[in-house]
């Protein structure tokens, strides 16, 4: 590109270009997203016959510059720009990709410097006190989002509005255990805290269950719950390779889960990444379509599919990510991209779980109840039969 006066330089090239296309950015902001590692550095290129060289711009550097004009907030990181343009598809350096993702590691449970309890130190009272420390930050585990609550009610009071039971009695007949645990948010928050610190360490079949528990609507009997409390009973050879005889979760790594987490950051491969980052909003999305659907139902005074979908998730797996996503209001690029390694990990987890226990029925995970939509093509074990 030249003109009457001359080369035009770069910086300029990439100004005129984003102008092209509707944006204004200045030489300031384009040596600002050179720092952060989110535009390539100019090349050298010679001119020819003794004329020396010039900087031209890295040719991915005009589509960058374009996106990022289009997504630069005043104030916005630049780890969330750099997940931003990788989430769409833009060629940001790896180094930059991998940091931001690491970043939204260290800042989940910020402040949780503890490694386990002191010595002496009873492990439950260790894990109320980290936990109240997590309350006084203002992060305290929210149970039951206000917007689940209110459908949850709303579906109740149009079932009492028409004499139907709600929840059916064969619902709490399929529930084994006969005096089940409640949590309080406290102690939800505790749990919470203890599984970060401790991983695979803290997880047994009877804490799987009093999660679920704590999260079901009131007087529901839950037998998603029953089935984990009771595996250990029900299927003893194969529960042998999944939970530890002291206790603790095989196919979830010891020690702070935050460490597996900066490991997959550092380890797994952009397109792994970019896949979960894709399943990680696509989530998001169902869960918040749902609620719209299913409000959509209650104020039309007419239940329908989405109400059916919401019954048969609420009180399983699929009704505990649906209450990570709604409970979340505001969430950010970091948010999606810890989310995004959580779902690496699962997806991990299930595969060492695939490979002790062959030969499972896999299949079920396609139910509504257990898995929502997205994740079921993304989290299936790679040698597991199709799911419908």
């Amino acid at each position: 590109m030249s003109s009457p006066g001359g080369p035009v330089s770069a910086d300029q090239q990439l100004v005129e270009h984003a102008r092209q296309h509707g944006f204004v950015v200045s030489a300031k902001q384009l040596a600002s997203w050179r720092r952060a590692g989110l535009l390539p550095e100019h090349t050298k290129r010679a001119l020819g016959r003794g004329r020396g060289s010039a900087s031209v711009p890295d040719d991915e550097a005009f589509g960058l510059v374009v996106a990022l004009a289009r997504l630069a907030r005043r104030g916005t990181r630049p780890s969330h720009l750099a997940l931003a343009l990788f989430g769409e598809g833009h060629p940001v350096p790896e180094e930059t990709v991998r940091d931001a993702f690491g970043k939204a590691v260290r800042g989940l449970c910020a402040g949780l410097g503890e490694e386990g309890p002191e010595e002496g130190e009873d492990e439950e009272e260790w894990a109320e006190r980290v936990a109240d420390e997590v309350v006084v930050s203002g992060r305290r585990v929210r149970l039951v989002p206000a917007r689940v609550r209110r459908i949850d009610e709303g579906i109740a009071r149009y079932m009492r509005e028409r004499g139907v039971a709600w929840p059916p009695p064969e619902l709490a007949d399929l529930d084994a255990n006969p005096e089940p645990p409640s949590l309080s948010g406290g102690e939800v928050t505790a749990t919470a805290v203890t599984t970060v610190l401790r991983g695979g360490a803290a997880v047994t079949p009877q804490g799987i269950g009093d999660v679920l528990r704590a999260v079901q609507p009131t007087g529901w009997g839950n037998p998603g719950a029953s089935l984990a409390e009771y595996t250990v009973d029900d299927v003893p050879d194969a529960a042998q390779e999944v939970f530890l005889p002291d206790g603790g979760m095989s196919t979830v790594p010891d020690g702070d889960v935050r460490d597996a987490l900066l490991s997959l950051a550092e380890t797994a491969t952009l397109e792994d990444l970019r896949d979960a980052w894709e399943v990680s909003g696509a989530t998001r999305e169902w869960a918040l379509d749902l609620c719209a659907r299913v409000e959509a139902e209650l104020e039309a005074g007419e239940l329908g599919d989405a109400a059916l979908a919401w019954l048969m998730g609420r009180a399983f797996v699929s009704g505990l990510v649906l209450i990570a996503q709604v409970g979340d209001r505001h969430w950010s690029p970091t948010d999606r991209a810890s989310d995004s390694l959580i779902l690496l990990m699962m997806r991990r987890s299930l595969r060492d779980l695939d490979g002790k226990v062959p030969d499972r029925q896999w299949e079920l995970l396609g139910s509504p109840a257990v898995l929502p939509a997205p994740l079921i093509p993304f989290l299936q074990p790679r040698h597991a039969s199709e799911i419908q």
